[in-house]
């Protein structure tokens, strides 16, 4: 027998790089990651193993707050994964245990917590309260779409976690400061994001940007008009405009009223690591109905609706409110509550962010009809002004559904495609996330929202969030009717609609 300090090559060492890349890669998270600091050599076997981007997901409907965490993390956990960024979505009736607390933000800061001390504190964590919750349950492996009531039932936590090699992450708010005006500060948080951006990748504008705001939406409408016109047009902007959060980089003196999930492309990223794509694409239930209008009156409420006296464009005979929408009611055809009426406003403005040039910007804006007084029609929401032109829109459940057709047709040819890209590349998409409206009744069938990912990229890891508005910038619309413009000005903040972000890879 040789002495007991004869070194003698470990059993580890023997069993070979294939066999140790198949352990390895059955390892969950916590395991996986002590075998890569084991040595060098399976440092560099676990580097192989997670050289391609992934995201995981998973959803617990139990009723324990803290056991439906553990649920989530172990879901997500269960598979190799190095995570970069975590979005945590929260629903229903949970209830923090300190009863002098607000419940909603005393439930995220615990969540954030908790999340945080499970995968890392580099780790980007985002906690919101959306609407409603579109997740697979960890327990049932089915997939549902959950719009959130009160009520014991509804209890629900989503995690989604994404690993993306080549990219940078980080979460940046968007702060209000302490003032009579509660002035929001749109131009600091464009810089901040433009500088990491330029820091990380060379260029100004990041590659896609997954926001969560915490305010009216008109408020959201403003921030969404500067990032539209700061960012190029390359710049995916996809999220929710009223959901309560909280986050890492919490902001320091002020309120955050919304955070950004910057996603860069590193410039230093190491050889052999290929490109991580977003794509963004909007299904939508609004059809215009009716001419085109000029706003020839315009009165603010209270920051929160606007009235509105208008004409026909080329007309110089005003039309009163009631008038209005009884036409745009004839031209519908009924008058049933589920339709739901907004006016696509076309806006011209001088923009521009901190000292620099003052620059011209076109958008669309929707705002929801809320009834007439008079000579007005009312709308939510503010930023209107005279001269500003618009047109009628309303929710149409047809449209609705041959929109979501054309988004699964159009991830169906994305996926046909994966394996026959120009020069020989291959592409896989890997996850993705749909921002939605609260729409059970509105499409008449069960899980329309999440069909498209479900019929085309069934093993793919996905999930989302019901939302009372939903940003989408730009978003591609596979679904067109004859009647629309081709050349539509872009909208950054829906309404009546599902913005599904694609997540593919490049080798």
């Amino acid at each position: 027998m040789p002495p007991s300090n004869t070194l003698t090559p470990a059993t580890i060492d023997l069993i070979g790089e294939d066999l140790l890349h198949n352990i390895v890669a059955r390892l969950p998270a916590t395991s996986f990651a002590s075998a890569a600091c084991v040595s060098r050599s399976w440092n560099l076997v676990c580097e192989r193993v997670l050289s391609r981007p992934k995201l995981a997901s998973a959803c617990s409907f139990n009723p324990s707050y803290k056991a439906a965490v553990e649920e989530v993390l172990d879901k997500v956990l269960s598979e190799p994964i190095r995570p970069h960024f975590a979005i945590v979505s929260i629903g229903g009736s949970y209830e923090s245990n300190n009863i002098d607390s607000d419940d909603d933000l005393e439930i995220l800061e615990e969540a954030l917590e908790l999340i945080t001390a499970a995968l890392g504190s580099k780790v980007q964590v985002i906690t919101n309260r959306p609407s409603g919750i579109i997740g697979r349950d960890v327990l049932s492996n089915e997939f549902k779409e959950i719009e959130l009531g009160f009520g014991e039932e509804n209890d629900s936590i989503l995690l989604i976690v994404g690993f993306l090699p080549g990219l940078k992450v980080t979460t940046i708010p968007l702060r209000k400061k302490y003032d009579e005006q509660e002035t929001f500060m749109i131009d600091e948080f464009v810089t901040d994001i433009r500088e990491f951006s330029t820091s990380v990748s060379g260029c100004n504008s990041p590659a896609a940007i997954i926001m969560f705001g915490d305010e009216f939406h008109g408020s959201m409408m403003t921030v969404m008009e500067k990032m539209d016109y700061a960012m190029s047009p390359e710049t995916v902007i996809v999220g929710d405009t009223l959901s309560r959060f909280r986050c890492t980089n919490e902001a320091q003196g002020g309120i955050s009223v919304a955070v950004a999930l910057v996603f860069a492309v590193d410039r230093n990223k190491p050889p052999g690591i290929g490109e991580t794509q977003f794509h963004a694409l909007l299904s939508s239930g609004l059809s215009p109905v009716g001419p085109t209008y000029k706003a020839t009156s315009v009165i603010e409420k209270d920051d929160y609706e606007t009235w509105i006296a208008a004409r026909r464009e080329g007309s110089d005979e005003n039309i009163d409110g009631e008038t209005i929408l009884n036409r745009v009611y004839d031209e519908i055809g009924d008058r049933i509550r589920d339709r739901q009426l907004c006016i696509g406003v076309t806006k011209q403005r001088k923009c521009s962010v901190s000292q620099e040039k003052v620059g011209c910007m076109t958008s669309l804006a929707l705002h929801g009809v809320c009834g007439n007084y008079q000579e007005y029609f009312v709308v939510h929401d503010i930023g209107i002004k005279t001269g500003d032109t618009f047109r009628f829109n309303f929710s149409n459940t047809n449209t609705a559904l041959s929109s979501a057709a054309a988004v699964s047709s159009y991830l169906r040819s994305l996926n046909q495609g994966s394996n026959n890209t120009t020069g020989g590349d291959k592409r896989e998409v890997f996850g993705g996330l749909i921002f939605t409206s609260p729409d059970a009744s509105f499409f008449g069938q069960p899980d329309v929202n999440s069909s498209p990912f479900l019929d085309n990229f069934p093993g793919v890891a996905f999930g989302g969030t019901f939302c009372s508005r939903v940003i989408g910038r730009s978003v591609l619309t596979p679904y067109v009717k004859k009647f629309q413009e081709p050349k539509a000005v872009g909208c950054c903040v829906h309404a009546y609609c599902a913005v599904y972000l694609v997540m593919s890879y490049t080798l």
